[in-house]
Parts: structure tokens; C-alpha cells; sequence
């Protein structure tokens, strides 16, 4: 592992917080895409009829497939950015994608972010702060426990089965949420494959790779969760989709790098109070900014007349 080499211009932590956050702007920047693709392709409706044959859509509009290769950018960045730092450090930060794809939406439109879009970012930029300042409160590095991510793997398939049976039963928001809820969880566990199938290739090579199990997992892992994200986008909100997989991804995170990673939990009363605080902020920061205006935006698209920010017939 890399974790103890410094790199040049700075060391392996400063390096994984710059990737984490172009990581976060790039994933911003691809669901707004994908967004106004997926909403085009279900004619303005939220139903789960109409998302049939979803992605046989969507893999045709250059408008999706461009968010696509954003997207793409956006996992590559993030593989860095964990190969260089732990995922209780890495995926905390991907909580500012809610912040860039408010900001995209203003830059889209030119207008100016919202009070409560400007409160909701101030309350995510203190909660990152306190959590990556005090010491303890991020779990350190550890090595991964297979036996132990089988056992996370046990209890979130239920929950994402669950989950998904849900959404199919709703429509608009609800269906949003739960099925973001679904794509967090999964990319979440995406987080953790990532770091096993890179570490796989720096320490043991390609061949190593191939006959290992995580790199197959992380394939199947991440292609259902980019499935459940267009699902949730199709169903009509992205503040709502966007909110569920910004919280969901990063506490599904923290606690998969305390239980699986042979790391400890934050033992000191200096690092509890500021997980505590941390979680108060962010869930503050992320509820103010979640019912943004400015998050459906995006540029202009006259096939789309339902999208929220969208003004005219």
C-alpha cells in the first residue's frame, strides 16, 4: 500500500482530498446530464412503466452518454482518490456533489444560489471541516476483512432488495429517494471494491487481478448502481435522488471502513463529539440544499418542458 509515501507537491491525504472533490464535482456534472436524458426519456412520467426499457434509451441519447464518460472520469478520480486515502476520508467529501450540482444549476441559468442553498453549503463545508481536523475522528486506514465484507454483504442485499420493491410500488419523490437510497448503498459498497481491486493491481498485478473475486464485484456492484441512479432520476426529482445517494454513500462508508477494515471507531470524547457534530451539519447542510431550485436546473433543453427550474410552456 501507498499509504506511507509522500508524494511530490504533498502528501498521500492532501492528494486524495483533491481527487475526492474533482471526484464529486465530475459526478455533479454527469447527473445533471443524466437527469435531463433520463427525464426525456420517460416523457415527464414517474411511474415505474415508465421506465421500461429505460437504458435501452438512454444508451442512445448523446446527451446521457456524455454524461456517461463524465461519469466515467468521475470513478476514475475517485479510485485515486482512494488508493491514496482511506473510504472514511474519501467518501465523506463526495457530500459536496450535492454543493457543485447546485452551483452547476446556477451556472446554468445564471442566477444566483438561494439563502438556504448558501446555509446548506456553508453547514457542509463546517460539518467536513470538523470531522477531517479533529483527531480520531476519521477512522485511520486499515487492512480489509473478506469474511467481514461478506457479512456487510449479507445485510445490504436484503435492505437494497427491499428497498427496490418499494420503489417499484411508488412513484415521483418517494420512488426517488428509495431508489437513491439504493444506489448509495450499492456505490458505497462500490467504494470498498475499488480500493481491494487497486490494491489488487499495484501489489499484485493484472494477473493476480483477473482470478480475483473484487473486480467482478465491483463490475456488478457498480453497473446495478448506475441502473437504480437512472431510475431514480427518471422518477422525476433530482434534488430528491441526489440527497439519498449524497447521505446514503458516505454513511454506508464510515461504517463499512470501521467494520471491514480492521481500523478502530473513534475512541476519544474529542473525536465522538465531532462525528456527532459532523453528522448534525451535514444532514443539516444536505436537507437545506435538497429542496434547491437550483439543483434541477441545467442548461436549456426544448424537448424537456417538465424539469424543475424550467420556465415557459
Amino acid at each position: 500500500m501507498i499509504t506511507g509515501r509522500t508524494v511530490a507537491g504533498g502528501g498521500p491525504m492532501a492528494w486524495s482530498v483533491g481527487f475526492s472533490l474533482l471526484a464529486a464535482f465530475l459526478f455533479a456534472a454527469a447527473a445533471a446530464l443524466q437527469y435531463r436524458a433520463a427525464r426525456r426519456a420517460v416523457r415527464g412520467r414517474s411511474d415505474a412503466v415508465a421506465a421500461a426499457g429505460l437504458i435501452r434509451k438512454l444508451v442512445r441519447d448523446p446527451v446521457w452518454l456524455a454524461g456517461w464518460a463524465v461519469n466515467l472520469c468521475g470513478f476514475m478520480s475517485q479510485a485515486v482518490a482512494l488508493h491514496l486515502g482511506s473510504t472514511g476520508l474519501v467518501q465523506p467529501l463526495l457530500v459536496s456533489q450535492l454543493v457543485f450540482t447546485i452551483l452547476l444549476g446556477c451556472a446554468g441559468t445564471g442566477c444566483l444560489p438561494a439563502r438556504m442553498d448558501l446555509l446548506g453549503g456553508t453547514a457542509v463545508s463546517a460539518g467536513l471541516a470538523i470531522l477531517f481536523t479533529v483527531p480520531g475522528a476519521v477512522p485511520p486506514e486499515g487492512a480489509p476483512s473478506r469474511p467481514r465484507l461478506f457479512v456487510a454483504a449479507l445485510l445490504a442485499v436484503p435492505l437494497v432488495l427491499a428497498l427496490s420493491r418499494g420503489a417499484a410500488l411508488r412513484k415521483g419523490r418517494v420512488r426517488s429517494v428509495l431508489l437513491g437510497t439504493c444506489a448509495g448503498l450499492l456505490f458505497a459498497g462500490s467504494a470498498v471494491l475499488i480500493k481491494l481491486t487497486t490494491a489488487d493491481l499495484v501489489d499484485r498485478g493484472v494477473a493476480a487481478t483477473a482470478v480475483d473475486w473484487p473486480g467482478y464485484a465491483l463490475a456488478g456492484t457498480t453497473l446495478l448502481g448506475l441502473v437504480l441512479e437512472q431510475k431514480a432520476f427518471a422518477a422525476g426529482s433530482l434534488p430528491a435522488a441526489m440527497t439519498a445517494m449524497t447521505m446514503t454513500n458516505p454513511v454506508a462508508s464510515y461504517l463499512l471502513a470501521v467494520f471491514a477494515f480492521h481500523t478502530q471507531p473513534p475512541r476519544s470524547a474529542s473525536a465522538f463529539a465531532a462525528v456527532a457534530v459532523s453528522a448534525v451539519l451535514l444532514t443539516a447542510g444536505v436537507m437545506a440544499m435538497s429542496r434547491s431550485a437550483a439543483a434541477g436546473r441545467g442548461p436549456a433543453d426544448p424537448e424537456v418542458s417538465d424539469l424543475p427550474g424550467r420556465t415557459g410552456p
